[in-house]
């Protein structure tokens, strides 16, 4: 059975569950500059403490058990630990050569976690997938970094949609079943993921075309992406991909999204994503929200039928997954209608 039929027929019987967050969890690991760099870096120019998606070739011991730990604690799907694994942002350390093995490492220390935890407990390893995460980089297509000069663009679009490429040919040689285009803030660079996408699968067609899911990111309380898109809006640019779920992560707490996540439930055509952060962050940048209050906000959105996938963002921990999957185990799905827009 392919990914996308294995997929639907679980998203059709039950709402299925994301894992958390990877940055918080490589936090509690306190590692230190030693630790990033491996043996293989040992002698690396820059220092690359912060490189969390560098820890796929340097520790991949520690990905795999953060991996092991979602899906422990219910998770359906995990993501590869590539949120940044693009030539444009690991230009910041000079290692934009590095993106290719990145991501392969990142996709195969996922699948390996997932053999091992179905070999571990008996599981069926076809209700388990990896999702290759494709962050929105740190160059904007929609926003100038300059003040002064609104039209100047730091980045071209051939430029991210090329980063995007190599990081897809990465995630698929790894063998990621999904792609995960996340934490979307400029609507334009996302669709420069999505045309690199579509040049990828052109270009091989050794690979089955794997599903898509979207998340949008929401960046306060006018419901505006920070490019400065609607929810509408964002949902109508988009939708010429054809994702399988679409939904919001990030920047906001479950409170928080809580009336954005009802209008993109009755507003999307496919079905309906949402990973929060574990609250606002305190005056420290840490996450207070416990996992029994984030479970709670999320069940009463299960229970409204308004989601498909739920899991976890900033502040997240296993702790919190295990929650928010018991809190819906036995509630039903969202159905999927037609897209409706205002």
């Amino acid at each position: 059975m392919s990914v996308i039929s294995r997929l639907e027929n679980l998203l059709n019987s039950q709402i299925l569950i994301l894992d958390g967050a990877m940055g918080t969890m490589i936090q509690q690991y306190k590692l230190h500059e030693a630790h990033y760099r491996g043996a293989q870096f040992e002698y690396w120019h820059k220092d690359l403490k912060g490189n969390n998606d560098l820890l796929c070739l340097t520790q991949p011991h520690i990905i795999k058990e953060i991996h092991i730990a979602y899906l422990e604690a219910g998770a359906h799907i995990i993501e590869t630990n590539t949120f940044n694994a693009q030539a444009v942002s690991l230009a910041d350390y000079d290692m934009q050569a590095q993106s290719y093995p990145i991501n392969k490492a990142a996709a195969t220390i996922a699948k390996d976690a997932i053999a091992t935890y179905c070999s571990q407990t008996g599981s069926d390893p076809d209700s388990y997938f990896v999702a290759g995460a494709i962050g929105p980089m740190n160059k904007t297509l929609s926003l100038s970094p300059d003040v002064n000069n609104p039209g100047y663009r730091a980045i071209t679009f051939d430029e991210v949609a090329d980063a995007y490429y190599e990081q897809i040919d990465g995630l698929m040689a790894g063998g990621a079943d999904i792609l995960l285009v996340e934490t979307i803030f400029d609507t334009l660079n996302a669709k420069a993921a999505l045309v690199a996408v579509h040049r990828y699968f052109e270009d091989h067609s050794e690979y089955t075309k794997p599903p898509i899911m979207l998340s949008g990111t929401i960046t306060d309380a006018s419901g505006r992406t920070l490019s400065g898109q609607t929810l509408d809006a964002f949902l109508i640019s988009v939708a010429h991909a054809k994702p399988v779920s679409i939904g919001l992560n990030c920047a906001l707490g479950a409170r928080q999204m809580q009336p954005h996540i009802e209008e993109m439930s009755q507003k999307a055509a496919c079905y309906v994503s949402a990973y929060p952060n574990a609250g606002l962050p305190n005056a420290l940048g840490e996450y207070d929200e416990t996992p029994a209050q984030t479970a709670e906000i999320i069940t009463q959105w299960a229970q409204n039928g308004w989601i498909n996938i739920v899991g976890g963002c900033c502040g997240t921990t296993p702790s919190h997954i295990k929650a928010i999957a018991q809190a819906v185990k036995h509630i039903a799905p969202r159905g999927v209608g037609e897209a409706v827009f205002s």
